[in-house]
C-alpha cells in the first residue's frame, strides 16, 4: 500500500500522522509512505524516515489583511502542485491529521477519487477539517463530542489520537529507574510548553522551583523549556537556583515523552490536543495551562473535557498569579487519594490501539475500492 501523509504547524498534528505510518508499517512492512508538509514547518524536523514533499500554503488572516492576497494565489497553486504531485505518486490513501497544509493534498485526492482521511485532534474541528468535512472518506476524531461539529461528514469515527507505542508500554517503576530518579523521591512533577516552548510557563516553573524545590528535596521536577526559552532559563536557574538541587532538572526538549510520563506523578502542560491523549492513555493527573494566542481558544476547549470530567485542573493564565500555581501543586501531590481520583478520570477519556482502528479503516476503504 502506497500512503501519502500530511500535518503541519505544531507537533500536535505531525506526530499523530507519524503514529499512524508507524503502524501501517508494523502491518504491512512492503508499505511506501511518504509525507507533504511545508518548506519551513516543523514537520521537516520530526519527520526522519518518510520521503519529504514541500507544498507552500498559509493560513487565512482573519482580519483584512494584504496577506490574504498571497493566501489566496498560494492556495491555487498548491491545488495544481498537490494535483500534479498525486498524479506522479499515484498513492492508495491520502491522510490529513491537521494544519493548513493537509488541506490541498486532501482536497486534490478527493477530487481525484482517490480514499482520503483525515484526523483531528481538537474538541473542536479546526479550519482544514471542517471545509473537508464532506469529501473526507472518513473522519477520525480524538473527542467523541466532536461529531457535533461535523454533521455534514459522511464517516465520524471516535477512536482518540494515535501515539507512538512507547506510551503504551511505559510503566512508573522502570522510567524512574531508566531517568535516574531515586527511590527517596516520593513525587515526581513533569512540566512542559510544547516544542518551542512557553515563555510564560517557564517563568512560572522557575518560580516554582526557587521556591519549592529546594525546600522539598523529595520531590523531583523535570522541565522542558523548548528551544526558544531554553538560554533565558538556563540563565535564570543559575542565577535563581542554589547549587546542589538535584531534584530540580531542565532540558531544551524531551525526546522520551512515554518515559518522562510514566514516571510522573502529575503534569503541567498546555492543552494541545496531543498531549491530553497522553495523559489519557498513561492516566496522569494534570494542571493544564491553555495558550491564550491559539486560533479559537481551542486549548481552552480541549482543557475544559478533562477539567470538566476531575481529571484535571485548569488554570488561565490570568489565574496564575499570586502563587495560585504553586499552591494547586501543592494541594494535588499531598492527597494521593484525589490524584488517583483524577488518574482513574483521566483514563476514561483514552481510546487504546487507536492506531490500528484507523489502519483497518484505511484498509478496508482502499481494498473495496480496488475492488469497484
Amino acid at each position: 500500500m502506497k500512503v501519502i501523509l500530511s500535518g503541519g504547524g505544531t507537533g500536535g498534528h505531525v506526530n499523530p500522522a507519524l503514529a499512524i505510518g508507524e503502524v501501517i508499517e508494523k502491518n504491512d512492512p512492503n508499505a511506501e509512505i511518504h509525507y507533504v508538509g511545508t518548506p519551513g514547518g516543523i514537520e521537516n524536523k520530526l519527520v526522519k524516515n518518510y520521503p519529504m514533499h514541500h507544498i507552500a500554503i498559509t493560513g487565512l488572516r482573519r482580519s483584512l489583511s494584504p496577506q490574504n492576497i498571497k493566501t489566496a494565489v498560494l492556495t491555487v497553486k498548491a491545488l495544481r502542485a498537490s494535483r500534479k504531485l498525486l498524479k506522479e505518486l499515484q498513492p492508495d490513501a491520502v491522510i490529513g491529521t491537521g494544519g493548513y497544509v493537509c488541506w490541498p493534498i486532501c482536497a486534490a485526492a478527493a477530487k481525484l477519487k482517490i480514499p482520503c482521511f483525515l484526523h483531528e485532534s481538537n474538541a473542536v474541528p479546526g479550519f482544514a477539517v471542517k471545509t473537508l468535512e464532506k469529501k473526507a472518506d472518513a473522519i477520525f476524531v480524538n473527542f467523541d463530542q466532536t461529531r457535533e461539529y461535523l454533521r455534514r461528514a459522511k464517516n465520524v469515527v471516535h477512536v482518540g489520537t494515535p501515539l507512538k507505542s512507547g506510551f503504551y508500554e511505559a510503566d512508573k517503576a522502570s522510567a524512574r529507574a531508566k531517568l535516574g530518579i531515586p527511590a527517596a523521591c516520593k513525587k515526581v512533577v513533569l512540566s512542559f510548553g510544547g516544542s518551542l516552548g512557553a515563555g510564560f510557563l517557564n517563568d512560572q516553573i522557575l518560580t516554582m522551583m526557587e521556591k519549592y524545590g529546594s525546600a522539598h528535596p523529595e520531590v523531583t521536577f523535570l522541565h522542558a523549556t523548548g528551544s526558544k526559552g531554553y538560554a533565558a532559563f538556563d540563565q535564570g536557574f543559575r542565577e535563581r537556583i542554589p547549587e546542589g538541587c538535584e531534584n530540580l532538572r531542565y532540558f531544551e526538549y524531551i525526546d522520551d515523552m512515554p518515559t518522562f510520563m510514566a514516571a510522573a506523578d502529575l503534569v503541567i502542560c498546555r492543552s494541545g490536543a496531543l498531549t491530553l491523549s497522553e495523559l489519557a492513555v498513561t492516566c496522569k493527573p494534570s494542571i493544564l495551562i491553555p495558550s491564550p494566542n491559539v486560533t479559537n481558544d481551542q486549548q481552552t476547549k480541549n482543557a475544559s473535557l478533562l477539567a470538566d470530567a476531575g481529571a484535571a485542573v485548569l488554570l488561565r493564565e490570568s489565574a496564575c498569579g499570586e502563587g495560585k500555581l504553586i499552591d494547586e501543586t501543592d494541594r494535588l501531590i499531598g492527597d494521593d487519594s484525589l490524584l488517583a481520583d483524577m488518574a482513574k478520570r483521566a483514563g476514561t477519556f483514552a481510546v487504546k490501539n487507536a492506531e490500528k482502528v484507523i489502519y483497518d479503516r484505511i484498509l478496508e476503504t482502499v481494498e473495496k475500492k480496488r475492488g469497484q
